[in-house]
């Protein structure tokens, strides 16, 4: 693309009065996509830039926390695409294997039918024809908040490319050793019956019981605590620690079972902790992961009590009772054979949940479809170690770390029918054959498909590249691969992120798929609590956009983001945004009707007022902190840059300063209308990535130019003007303070005041005009008497407040302060002066109450020059 200078859909020249998001918006973002201008092109020469979204939830709306992520990754693929990168920002959606299951199921259950009713063949196009009609309202949703994806490359991940991605990488593994099937334990949820990963399992402390049971008896007894009593019917051992001398004598003997008339071994295991409760544990090596690996190491056998239902299967009182009813009667019948030592109820103990169903999660030994991770995470690892790819911000490095370095085995399996199905088949004599995309099943009487599907997460690690065409070589793969950085929240990065290391460096031949993993936090209410329906505080983020515009949203976003770090937002802040918006708005609006223009190059130096050269060095310094910022992925930092520039800086200070200009005319009005124009020419583009909407209207009204989306982002020209800043901070000081004291006193911001000003000596003597104006100030009459003198910045301001001014009460405001910078003063240098504080004090401490010390003496002098210039009583 290419920046026109012109063109025919530009804009009107005239602003409205007001700016209506509502307008602007949808218009604004279907002209972008109509013109592709965020379309990437594969065969061209510029260098890359990608980032993959987050692929959403096909079942998903847009919510806070993708409003937020989404601004971060727009902001930054704009700022480079304005920077003449070839940008791509991948977008898709996620099948969420489990979650669409239970939408469908849902509506089916409203029709009186099951998933079984339909069979899996119609069941799975019933999902399809959801998809098609309901699922994906999201995309609509990211237009709304500006997304710049490029949507001619949308991808899903059960279409026919990733589809065969995942097959492929599925043989490879299979074939690599590096898949395999076993019985182990896995999280299992009793409602959607089917395995479920560890990041689909919610903890929460829910009220139990907590019992001590007798097995045994005499001194052939243990006692043992459990909260779920109903397993006890699948225990296969009970386990002390190895130098636990309690229970030395009963290791390798056999203790009864009660209820079940079984006898089962006492073993000796390190995992057991001999300080907590009794220091033995029933081990039940079926229905808890611990206990089968106590299990696995003294060669246990594994006694299934449940079936899929969470109901009981074995020993004939309480077989076919749900397990929470079995726990009842478990305890009612040990209670009745004295084999209950102490309840303790409620017993408050942290419970696993299905994410979906909020059905309590229960362990279960069963066979699925295993990775091998051990390889894998050893070059995820090393990846990171090694400097290939960066983890920001650096400090969850550790937590990086600390799960790749500990994987275990992951099961993939799961016992769904919507998702990629297991491409392995089973023969009538046992054979196991796993089969690639370009092969054909086995056929013949006997073979069946393996009848699982794989977790979610497995089709999503091949996100970055899969989307891209892999296996086939294609051009977008080898221009955009691999992506450069992964922007997502911290929360997903040991399932989301490690995966998608794993499997890039084992698929890209070592290439891992990012360069740099961007961590941020969660968005969280203003009073820093987590966002829930269930809490009341969840907010839906187009009813802000509806209220305040999207740029209100994005901007408090943004503004909100500092890295790894959680997200607090209010209403509040969002009307905050609002008002800035409005405020660029208004203040574009004057400079236009005041002759802002980009047209012709800009006057030299020599030519300009020290007010223009000093807007221009600090345009300049705030493009450098910028860039700086985005680098770092501060966009809390650079958003707080751009706003008190633009806001303080460029509208409250540098539009003012120029109004006696502007109204004077002449040259000085047309310098100064250049360098406005060049002023919001650039701050336009700077703000730009987080604020598309306003800045592209206003921006295309200023130039005339086609886009903002394809404009040049700015450069540090390296223009500074030192001596022009300090004599425009000694105006702000003489501004300020006469400001603060008129406030004190008590007079109107337009209430008009006689006043003298001694600038003889200073800069600021060429800024007198702009002075009176701003401060409201009259020229001095024969008649003046000057009841107070401001000495602030070498200048001294002589005001005549009579009958305006209680002088007494000004005197004793004054006298008050005065005492107060005397004892911040006295206990600066109490410190300093103190041998022991200063060697102990770290140096930036020291340097802060040397700070302080300066100021309270600033203080001290600037109160004491306003009391000898008060009137006498």
């Amino acid at each position: 693309m290419t920046e026109n200078t012109q063109t025919p859909s530009s804009p009107d020249s005239e602003l409205p009065t007001q700016y209506a998001p509502a307008e602007v918006e949808g218009k604004l973002y279907e002209r972008w996509v109509e013109r592709g201008y965020f379309d990437a092109d594969a065969k061209s020469e510029k260098p890359p830039y990608t980032i993959v979204i987050p692929p959403p939830n096909v079942t998903g709306s847009l919510h806070l926390g993708h409003a937020f992520e989404h601004t971060l990754i727009d902001a930054l693929t704009r700022r480079k695409r304005m920077q003449g990168y070839e940008t791509l920002w991948q977008p898709g959606m996620d099948h969420a294997g489990i979650a669409t299951q239970n939408v469908v199921e849902r509506e089916l259950a409203k029709e009186g039918k099951s998933r079984h009713d339909l069979g899996r063949e119609a069941f799975v196009e019933r999902v399809w024809q959801w998809k098609g009609e309901s699922g994906g309202q999201i995309s609509g949703q990211m237009r709304r908040l500006g997304d710049g994806v490029d949507w001619s490359r949308e991808r899903f991940t059960m279409d026919e490319g990733l589809s065969e991605a995942v097959q492929t990488i599925f043989k490879k593994l299979y074939d690599d050793e590096l898949i395999y099937r076993a019985e182990r334990i896995i999280n299992w949820c009793p409602r959607c019956l089917t395995a479920i990963s560890d990041i689909e399992v919610e903890y929460q402390d829910d009220d139990g019981e907590l019992v001590s049971i007798r097995y045994g008896d005499g001194d052939a007894s243990i006692v043992v605590a459990t909260t779920r009593a109903e397993t006890m019917l699948g225990d296969t051992a009970v386990a002390v620690h190895p130098d636990d001398e309690r229970y030395a004598h009963l290791v390798g003997t056999e203790i009864e079972l009660p209820l079940t008339g079984r006898r089962i071994p006492v073993v000796a295991d390190e995992h057991v902790d001999p300080e907590f409760g009794t220091g033995a544990v029933k081990v039940t090596p079926a229905h808890d992961p611990n206990d089968f690996e106590i299990g696995q190491r003294h060669g246990l056998p594994n006694l299934a009590v449940m079936d899929e239902h969470a109901v009981i299967t074995v020993h004939g009182p309480f077989q076919g009772l749900d397990r929470l009813e079995a726990r009842s009667a478990i305890v009612a019948a040990l209670r009745a054979d004295g084999r209950i030592v102490a309840e303790k109820r409620p017993y408050s103990h942290s419970v696993g949940h299905c994410s979906r169903c909020k059905t309590t999660i229960e362990p279960r030994l069963s066979m699925q479809w295993w990775v091998k991770v051990g390889p894998l995470a050893q070059a995820a690892g090393d990846a990171v170690r090694d400097g290939k790819v960066k983890i920001h911000p650096q400090e969850m490095e550790k937590r990086y770390f600390d799960w790749v370095d500990n994987l275990h085995d992951w099961c993939i399996s799961r016992q769904l029918w919507w998702g990629h199905r297991i491409p392995v088949w089973y023969g009538p004599a046992g054979e196991v054959v796993c089969v690639g995309p370009d092969e054909q099943p086995p056929a013949g009487e006997g073979w069946t498909q393996d009848t699982d599907v794989l977790d979610t997460w497995f089709s999503s690690g091949l996100w970055p590249f899969s989307t891209l065409g892999w296996p086939r070589q294609t051009e977008s793969l080898a221009k955009f691969y691999p992506n450069s950085v992964l922007v997502t929240g911290y929360d997903i990065l040991f399932f989301w992120v490690a995966r998608m290391m794993m499997f890039g460096l084992y698929a890209m031949d070592g290439t891992p798929p990012f360069h740099t993993i961007a961590l941020h936090g969660m968005v969280r209410d203003q009073f820093g609590k987590k966002m829930s329906k269930s809490f009341g505080n969840a907010v839906n983020p187009l009813d802000w956009m509806d209220k305040y515009g999207s740029d209100a949203v994005r901007f408090t976003l943004a503004r909100g983001a500092n890295p790894g770090v959680d997200v607090p937002i209010g209403e509040d802040w969002v009307q905050a945004s609002r008002n800035f918006a409005n405020k660029i708005w208004n203040a574009t609006r004057f400079a236009l009707m005041n002759g802002a223009t980009i047209e012709g190059q800009l006057p030299a130096p020599e030519e300009m007022s020290a007010t223009d050269r000093w807007i221009l060095s600090r345009l300049n310094k705030t493009v450098a902190q910028v860039d700086a910022f985005y680098e770092d992925y501060q966009f809390s930092k650079l958003s707080e840059a751009l706003y008190h520039f633009a806001w303080d800086e460029v509208f409250d200070w540098y539009v003012e300063l120029s109004k006696t200009t502007f109204f004077a005319g002449g040259e000085g009005a047309r310098v100064s209308g250049r360098v406005l124009g060049e002023v919001l020419d650039v701050t336009l583009r700077l703000l730009h990535p987080v604020v598309p909407f306003v800045t592209e209207t206003l921006w295309t009204t200023l130039t005339g130019r086609e886009s903002l989306v394809i404009a040049e982002w700015p450069s540090d020209s390296g223009f500074r003007d030192e001596a022009a800043e300090a004599e425009i901070e000694n105006l702000q000081a003489v501004v300020t303070e006469v400001r603060r004291f008129r406030a004190d006193q008590g007079l109107q911001p337009g209430q008009k005041v006689p006043a003298r000003l001694d600038l003889a000596g200073t800069a600021l003597a060429a800024h007198e005009g702009a002075i009176r104006q701003m401060l409201r100030l009259q020229p001095e009459g024969d008649d003046f008497n000057a009841t107070a003198t401001l000495p602030v910045a070498g200048a001294k301001v002589a005001l005549d407040l009579s009958g305006t001014i209680d002088v007494a009460a000004e005197r004793k405001r004054l006298t008050k302060d005065l005492g107060a910078a005397e004892k911040e003063k006295q206990q600066a240098q109490a410190k300093l002066g103190n041998e022991a504080f200063l060697a102990k004090a770290p140096d930036n401490v020291v340097d802060k109450i040397k700070g302080r010390l300066a100021k309270a003496e600033a203080d001290i002098a600037r109160i004491q020059a306003q009391l000898d210039g008060l009137p006498q009583a």
